[in-house]
């Protein structure tokens, strides 16, 4: 439960969600697209983010979109994580989100939801990253689709009123060799330490990174130096270090040396597992 109350809409298309968006603003509320529910629910009963009209999005067509259309997969927003657990269209993107939270939460917490949410973690956009997909946004000006590489920069911008409708992925990338591997500290559904998610296309290896730093990223120089076949894995993996933005994470899950020190050894795993060659 809330400690305060709010007022419930579930509109039937994307039209109307944004005309109510922008009338209840007129009335000066302060209203928040919903999808699971989750983090509304645990950052609302800390007081940590407040609203007093709710749209729940799941009511439109396209936010619960899932299949392929000619050569692309169309993920809508409020589709659930145990749902594209247990579909597995996506392979890397259903071993990444069966690592999120419990089972029992997967049930609750969206694609769209731990994509654009506040907690800093938000590992389901990494298969995104790896594999160029594009986002559809909906908001007051219309509707656009852009790289999600050009627009999720710590966090999916998004313009006042508007909201992720679907992420679009060539089908070429569903079946490119993948891996992701989360560690985590303590207990089997606790916060990550870090996850690292991979995907090799081309013969060139993808990395993206959660937990390393307070938001997701993937490094293009990173990814350089760790494809650099005149390099053992080991001075792959410190060199990369040099690239990593900057500050490394020191909380209570572990400290920065520490996350260093899993990070080497993850991404030694990795190197070895998808094939990354070492220079004898």
């Amino acid at each position: 439960m809330l400690p305060y109350n709010f007022d419930y809409y579930k509109p039937q298309s994307i039209k109307e969600a944004i005309e109510l968006y922008q009338l209840l603003k007129l009335q000066e509320k302060k209203p928040m697209y919903y999808g699971g529910g989750t983090e509304i629910l645990t950052l609302g009963r800390l007081n940590f983010i407040y609203t007093d009209a709710i749209i729940d999005l799941k009511g439109i067509p396209e936010c619960n979109a899932f299949g392929f259309q000619h050569q692309e997969l169309i993920i809508g927003s409020t589709l659930s994580l145990r749902a594209i657990e247990e579909n597995k269209l996506f392979p890397l993107l259903s071993d990444t989100s069966k690592e999120v939270a419990d089972y029992t939460s997967r049930n609750k917490i969206t694609i769209g939801g731990n994509i654009c949410g506040q907690i800093f973690y938000r590992e389901s956009v990494l298969p995104f990253l790896l594999s160029n997909s594009t986002v559809i946004i909906a908001g007051p000006k219309g509707t656009r689709k852009e790289f999600i590489n050009e627009v999720f920069h710590k966090e999916l911008r998004l313009d006042e009123g508007e909201f992720l409708v679907q992420i679009v992925t060539e089908k070429e990338y569903l079946k490119a060799k993948h891996i992701s591997v989360k560690k985590r500290q303590q207990w089997k559904t606790g916060y990550p330490l870090l996850t690292v998610a991979s995907l090799k296309k081309e013969g060139f290896i993808r990395f993206a990174f959660s937990g390393v730093c307070p938001y997701p990223f993937r490094s293009i120089q990173m990814e350089n130096k760790l494809n650099d076949k005149s390099l053992s894995f080991k001075d792959r993996i410190l060199t990369s270090f040099e690239y990593l933005p900057t500050p490394v994470l020191n909380d209570i899950e572990g400290s920065n040396e520490y996350r260093l020190f899993v990070l080497e050894n993850t991404l030694s795993y990795i190197l070895s597992y998808i094939g990354g060659e070492e220079h004898e």
